[in-house]
């Protein structure tokens, strides 16, 4: 029987996958701030992506559904205080988003284009040609940007810098 410590949580809740990427669990994402062992229950802390997300009472059931299969008592706390970014995505969750045809943020570098009128060069996905433009700032979701590739003539979705 496997010892339930703190990574065995941690690798529990890799299962979880987040609802909008399913490729991602919500450790890849960053969502899963801290998992917390006390005496009669595990506290998984979580933040949000954007404040308001739709998906995060769907992933809190999740939460506790795995770890009430596990048998655990559970509890879900969110914490929007610091703010998600996407510096939190795992370096493994940015390659699960470019096979699965989503151009990860750029590390590091809050996109701040819009308020400049600049564009941000936005790699490929499937071609990895830098010959891209933004067809709309709102993609798929609230936290993604529609691009097309002038290369493979392909559209995709850009995981917006925040």
């Amino acid at each position: 029987m496997m010892e339930k410590n703190e990574k065995y949580y941690w690798d529990l809740l890799e299962e979880v996958k987040d609802p909008e990427i399913p490729v991602l669990s919500i450790v890849d994402l960053g969502i899963v701030r801290d998992v917390k062992m006390h005496q009669e229950e595990v506290e998984v802390i979580i933040t949000p992506t954007y404040s308001g997300c739709p998906a995060m009472d769907f992933i809190e059931v999740n939460i506790k559904s795995l770890l009430q299969q596990a048998g655990e008592d559970v509890k879900v706390t969110t914490v929007l205080h610091p703010a998600w970014t996407t510096d939190w995505i795992s370096k493994n969750g940015r390659e699960k988003l470019r096979e699965y045809g989503i151009a990860p943020p750029a590390e590091n570098s809050p996109d701040k284009s819009v308020l400049f009128g600049e564009e941000v060069t936005v790699p490929c996905p499937r071609c990895n040609s830098e010959d891209t433009s933004m067809v709309s700032q709102f993609g798929s979701t609230a936290c993604k940007s529609l691009y097309k590739c002038n290369s493979c003539k392909e559209p995709f979705d850009y995981f917006k810098c925040h």
